[in-house]
């Protein structure tokens, strides 16, 4: 069921909106700006219908707040409000709203526009996942990653838990194409992908490709050592598919694991710690490759072999 947010300080229009509503969606109301605010940073939302006058912080400065906010700009915003004069229309469709609706309302009006609206917040979302997935792979891509990785990244900031970044690679996968063609690198990668992604199945898990050969993870929740740990069950879940490698670098095909675990303040900074997990996986392939080399939330090495 698709969510709503209704951000009104009238008690009575606010529920008159979620009986009108509520027995095709899942509502939430917020009385006043600020919490509005806050529900859409950190719900799912599919529409926002947004009350103009409100005392303190009004519609459409919180409006304007939602679309400079990463995360909540792309949620389709209705603006209702009594202002029914053009300036004010026009100012709303300005500052990024979808649809404008004057009171009083029509129950019948509201319901159209409504599911008008998720239909097309539903068709641009899946045009939107579809871009962001790795074609090669079915798994996230570098894109999605990207916008993913922040959003978790605050994730962690606002409740104080551990977070985990992930950078591995295919062990000599230049050999392994010069050997062995593309087409068979290629099935190499959805293999390894297929088999990452079936150990990284939590709803706080996100597993994307990089690029290339390289895979990036990101992780919420879980201490360094538990973290590591699963890792070491992954890494050698590659290597128990035994994809022959060429026999003068390696038996199997196998990966290289580096990683980091922190509890992040505001003060840090993701891509600083993404760069660490970057080192941990150099220092993973000069002492060998086929090895996880994992800093704690001290930054203090963890090595599996």
């Amino acid at each position: 069921m698709e969510k709503i947010l209704i951000v009104d300080d009238s008690v009575v229009q606010a529920a008159h909106l979620k009986i009108i509503l509520a027995d095709m969606y899942d509502i939430t109301i917020a009385q006043t700006a600020e919490d509005g605010l806050r529900l859409a940073s950190n719900g799912d939302f599919s529409l926002i219908l947004l009350d103009v006058v409100m005392p303190g912080m009004d519609g459409f400065t919180l409006l304007k707040k939602l679309q400079e906010e990463i995360i909540t700009r792309s949620i389709p915003v209705i603006l209702i409000t009594s202002l029914s004069d053009v300036v004010n229309e026009q100012r709303g469709l300005i500052l990024g709203a979808v649809d404008y609706i004057t009171k009083p309302f029509n129950p019948l009006i509201i319901k159209a526009r409504v599911n008008t609206h998720i239909k097309l917040y539903q068709y641009r979302r899946q045009i939107e996942l579809q871009s962001m997935t790795d074609q090669l792979t079915g798994i996230a891509n570098r894109r999605r990653y990207e916008q993913h990785s922040l959003t978790k990244w605050g994730e962690a900031i606002r409740l104080h838990v551990p977070f985990s970044i992930c950078i591995f690679d295919i062990d000599r996968f230049k050999v392994y194409n010069d050997t062995f063609g593309h087409p068979a690198g290629d099935k190499v990668i959805a293999s390894v992908a297929k088999t990452a992604a079936s150990h990284l199945q939590r709803s706080t898990d996100f597993l994307a490709r990089y690029g290339g050969e390289e895979f990036v993870a990101v992780i919420l929740g879980g201490c360094a050592k538990e973290v590591f740990g699963h890792w070491k069950k992954l890494r050698q879940a590659v290597e128990d598919l035994h994809i022959p490698h060429d026999p003068s670098v390696s038996q199997w095909v196998t990966i290289s694991v580096g990683g980091v675990t922190i509890v992040p303040e505001e003060k840090n900074s993701y891509e600083f710690y993404l760069k660490i997990a970057d080192t941990m996986l150099y220092d993973a392939k000069k002492h060998g490759r086929n090895r996880i080399v994992w800093a704690d939330e001290q930054m203090k090495q963890m090595w599996e072999k």
